[in-house]
């Protein structure tokens, strides 16, 4: 139904004098199903037709995601039992990626090794880092980052304590850049490897397989203090948690300067602030999720707002179903629900979204 075909069935009604309890109350009905849709979408297109009375509104849905809300008591999908070493244990976890399937791949940073938690298992495998702490090539040294290529299904890791970026694939280990404070890691569309430097404050690109060079200064320019997780949208613009300086910036391709999207009112509680903000996540309008370690919540911020809103968290530091302890990294899987890296409780938390 268009506002033309109500406009016409309207004009017939008056041409034949026919307004009565039936007929207004199937056009309040009508109106109020288009007033619902035009709540909805996220874009809509306004086109002059030619009949003089009304304007022909089309409706383009784009972009707009499926949720919005989630439920503020998580399920713990991942560890729980407290801090350990045991299959069904973690020892505060740093990095997660979802892949299509709803695995979960963890940098299990304080154990030093990667674990993947199959679909609704009840413990994860060891598919990384078997022996311990070390630099040899099967061991890693306080992990912080992992993000699996799906396309050779291979996994890269941020191997801060041995100063490298480190690939495994079928249990065969190649280093792919060495001599880097490495903390963050994100993959584009195209291929293309981003590294975050926490000590020399910037941000590199690699193309994916030529790793014999220094990669491309995406971002830095003593804007930085601690640059830990990164993001990268579409458009290849790079969002980088700024940890000391307790903001978000992005940097748009290109770009020789960075831009705060979120934070940067100094460290604080308040919905403008932010206390050394950890997991970037940017959802396809553009908002701003972000993991506000030090003030125990996920907060998502609009674009241009000049505050931010609480998701999930905000209720003090604990282990309750609605509390989280320094929250260090966040995911979505494919329906909407939020993952947090809930550090000192050595878990992972699930927030199901709210239809």
């Amino acid at each position: 139904m268009t506002f033309n075909d109500l406009n016409e069935q309207i004009k017939q009604i008056h041409k034949e004098n026919e307004f009565n309890e039936i007929n207004l109350e199937y056009l309040r009905n009508q109106l109020k199903e288009m007033t619902q849709e035009l709540n909805n979408p996220s874009n809509m297109s306004i086109q002059q037709n030619s009949k003089p009375l009304i304007n022909d509104v089309s409706i383009i849905l784009s972009k707009k995601p499926a949720w919005n809300k989630w439920r503020q008591n998580a399920m713990t999908v991942v560890g729980g039992y407290g801090q350990g070493q045991k299959l069904n244990q973690l020892n505060r976890p740093t990095g997660i990626f979802i892949d299509k399937e709803k695995n979960i791949f963890i940098t299990d940073c304080y154990n030093h090794r990667i674990v993947e938690w199959k679909h609704d298992a009840n413990e994860g495998q060891i598919i990384a880092g078997r022996n311990g702490a070390g630099n040899l090539m099967d061991q890693l040294n306080f992990p912080t980052d992992v993000i699996v290529d799906q396309q050779n299904h291979s996994i890269i890791i941020a191997d801060q304590g041995n100063r490298r970026v480190i690939q495994w694939l079928n249990q065969k280990q190649h280093i792919l850049i060495d001599n880097i404070d490495c903390f963050g890691l994100a993959i584009d569309k195209y291929g293309f490897l981003y590294v975050s430097d926490y000590k020399k404050n910037e941000e590199r690109r690699w193309k994916m397989g030529e790793y014999n060079n220094e990669g491309i200064i995406v971002a830095g320019g003593n804007q930085l203090n601690y640059p830990t997780f990164i993001f990268v949208d579409e458009e290849q613009s790079l969002y980088v948690s700024d940890r000391y300086n307790y903001r978000v910036m992005r940097w748009r391709k290109g770009a020789k300067e960075g831009i705060v999207v979120a934070g940067g009112n100094s460290e604080g509680a308040n919905l403008n602030q932010l206390s050394y903000p950890a997991g970037v996540i940017i959802d396809d309008l553009g908002q701003i999720y972000v993991a506000d370690f030090g003030n125990h919540r996920i907060v998502r911020w609009r674009e241009g707002k000049e505050e931010g809103e609480i998701i999930v968290g905000g209720n003090g530091r604990g282990n309750k179903s609605n509390q989280l302890n320094h929250p260090f990294r966040l995911s979505f899987d494919n329906e909407g629900n939020l993952y947090v890296g809930d550090w000192e409780n050595h878990r992972i938390e699930k927030f199901e979204t709210v239809l």
